[in-house]
């Protein structure tokens, strides 16, 4: 081409081999992590015994094998546990200016996790987090979604299918990040026409769990996502790269296009606008693939490790106890078969009918010969010893205190224990494993909501629909988390708006809500909510910790408030009264002073009713504590 440089990408063939070579690092790095998220999957479907027998601890071939699930038990309990405090967040601004939009997206957000279904992402995150130690999220901007508008998109991610630089804690602080996907080749072919006759053969495979079905992947190819950083103008800047073997998909760096849109630049001589394409932003190149420049996964951790960005979990903790129990199981099975199964010493020469013997349902048994009496012996087997099942149980008690499953956690209470709030204080005692346990997943769960802030900002450019929780509608867009100018007169600044994450339980236990109702009532009965005694309740409430005990003093404040502009009223009101009466000679002020009077003495005959009231509660209340831990 004259006077032309075809140019060549900065992401081509070579490029791709050389992250495919850092991939396969990257795959060495966590094979033992691989091998065992598989082992324990087979122990979360009780298929220990196939990896007990690879070890050479499954026993003889026609030994019973027992698969107990007090192992299981605890994964459930633990699962139940996390999904009665599924997270809800509320949006708090740094900034006074951005309270209003921190309104808005607390109040958006749980929308935006409604369409994504995002309670059943996250029920199936805490099954491999339990499982596995470790769960991923993966926080995309799918462009397909709403008919090409684009949304936001969460997945739980599998672990066997990422890859990271070995011995880092963080993901963050990988060098390259890859996600990989088997895709069929069909699909890649009508997305993709270029791949025609470059699929299959790859060299790099992933691990696969031990699945029931037959999967067959002979027809897919491996999709890699291949996600590193590069330093653009002192900004660190997230670059993206999809290829399959050694064809490049698409790179970010690759896409030098300036994104362009139309606007009006003027009018032709008729009348007619004059419309032209004015370049907007930078290039995929310059900007990145994700404006917020981090890798779009977060991991959940359950127990950590050092030089891990994953954990271990429930099934690494009590594996080896469901092992030794399981153990135990087929001993004492086989004790008991081989005790309750007749077995006899015969003699060669002893010419007795065996089959008639063992017949219990003939009543002859033919011999031949004279019956002597070592012919034919039964063979005595001796019962097991209490202190094999005393073990036994010892070691379930093991399992239960190791995993905090224990049986109060679970509704069950000790012997003895009956009254309602020893029980209560048990079960609060023993769910303090399973509350710090959810505690840490909110902080994974707000780095999620924090990523997804980051894409509403760059790519809700459009207004949206939303029908919001509770039956309202409302339009929102990303003006208000764009960058916002401030000048000092010198020079012109911008300031992004940040803001901070309280994540809370959306729906808390039966027992929690009725203990915050009656604790709302107590404050209602002791007269916190009364006007004349704003003052007073507030200093108590200094002294007090609950929750949502700011939104309570608030609402004491602006009933104090409120009290203090009717009283600036009514004063005005009677001297305008007086004034009146000055000028017309009525009665006007002695009437309004009457009414005035009136109302308060009232008032006063209503605190008066509304202590015996309280005293009268406070006696029922009594009365049904008193029968609630009465033995029955």
């Amino acid at each position: 081409m004259d006077g032309m440089t075809l140019q060549k990408p900065k992401i081509g063939t070579e490029e791709v081999r050389r992250a495919a070579q850092i991939l396969k690092k990257y795959k060495q790095g966590k094979a033992h992590l691989e091998s065992r998220i598989i082992d324990n999957e087979q122990f979360w479907k009780m298929r220990h015994w196939q990896q007990m027998e690879k070890n050479g601890q499954g026993g003889n071939p026609g030994d019973p094998q027992p698969a107990s699930a007090w192992l299981v038990n605890c994964l459930l309990s633990k699962h139940a546990d996390a999904m009665d405090c599924y997270p809800e967040p509320t949006v708090l601004p740094r900034e006074e200016g951005d309270r209003a939009e921190a309104a808005k997206l607390t109040r958006i957000l749980p929308v935006v996790l409604k369409q994504n279904q995002f309670k059943r992402t996250y029920s199936d995150a805490w099954w491999y987090k339990l499982k596995s130690g470790c769960a991923a999220y993966g926080v995309f901007w799918d462009a397909g979604k709403l008919g090409g508008l684009g949304d936001i998109s969460i997945r739980r991610m599998d672990l066997l299918n990422l890859f990271w630089e070995p011995g880092v804690r963080d993901i963050q602080d990988s060098e390259h990040f890859f996600s990989t996907e088997l895709i069929s080749n069909a699909q890649l072919l009508r997305s993709y026409p270029q791949l025609e006759g470059k699929l299959g053969g790859g060299s790099f495979t992933v691990s696969r769990f031990l699945y029931d079905d037959t999967v067959d992947t002979s027809d897919k190819s491996l999709v890699v996502d291949w996600y590193y950083h590069t330093t653009e103008g002192g900004r660190r800047v997230l670059q993206y790269c999809k290829f399959v073997g050694e064809t490049v998909l698409y790179a970010t760096e690759n896409d030098t296009k300036v994104p362009t849109e139309e606007r009006v630049a003027g009018f032709e001589p008729d009348g007619t606008p004059r419309v032209e394409n004015v370049p907007v932003g930078l290039p995929m190149s310059l900007r990145g693939w994700y404006d917020h420049g981090k890798y779009p996964f977060v991991f959940d951790v359950l127990f950590p490790e050092e030089g891990t960005p994953c954990g271990y979990g429930y099934i690494d903790l009590c594996k080896s106890p469901q092992k030794q129990i399981d153990l135990m199981n087929q001993a004492i099975l086989k004790n008991t078969l081989a005790a309750a199964t007749p077995r006899f010493f015969v003699r060669a020469d002893g010419a007795v009918n065996e089959n008639e013997y063992a017949d219990w349902t003939k009543p002859f048994v033919h011999t031949n010969g004279n019956l002597g009496s070592d012919s034919i012996a039964p063979i005595h087997t001796a019962g097991l010893d209490s202190v094999y099942v005393a073990i036994l149980q010892s070691k379930i008690a093991e399992m239960k205190e190791t995993a905090g499953n224990r049986d109060v956690a679970n509704g069950g209470t000790a012997s003895g224990v009956t009254a309602a709030t020893a029980i209560a204080a048990l079960q609060e005692a023993g769910g303090k494993l399973s509350r710090n346990m959810i505690d840490d997943g909110y902080e994974a769960f707000s780095d999620v909501v924090t990523l997804c802030i980051e894409l509403i900002r760059q790519f809700y450019s459009l207004p949206r629909q939303f029908r919001l929780l509770g039956g309202e509608f409302a339009s929102y867009d990303s003006s208000g988390l764009q960058p916002v100018a401030m000048s000092d007169g010198v020079e012109v600044s911008y300031r992004v708006p940040v803001f901070d994450l309280e994540i809370s339980a959306q729906q808390e236990n039966p027992y929690k809500t009725m203990e915050y109702n009656q604790f709302a009532l107590q404050l209602f009965q002791m007269g916190f909510f009364r006007d004349d005694m704003a003052q007073q309740a507030l200093r108590c409430l200094e002294l007090m910790d609950f929750k949502n005990k700011d939104l309570v003093m608030g609402m004491i404040r602006r009933g104090q408030t409120q009290q203090k502009e009717i009283e600036s009223l009514r004063t005005r009101l009677l001297q305008t009264a007086e004034v009146l009466d000055r000028a017309k000679g009525t009665n006007l002020a002695q009437t309004l002073a009457r009414e005035y009077a009136g109302g308060a003495a009232a008032d006063g005959t209503g605190a008066g009713k509304h202590r015996e009231e309280k005293t009268t509660a406070m006696e029922r209340s009594r009365r049904s504590t008193r029968e609630a831990v009465r033995p029955r």
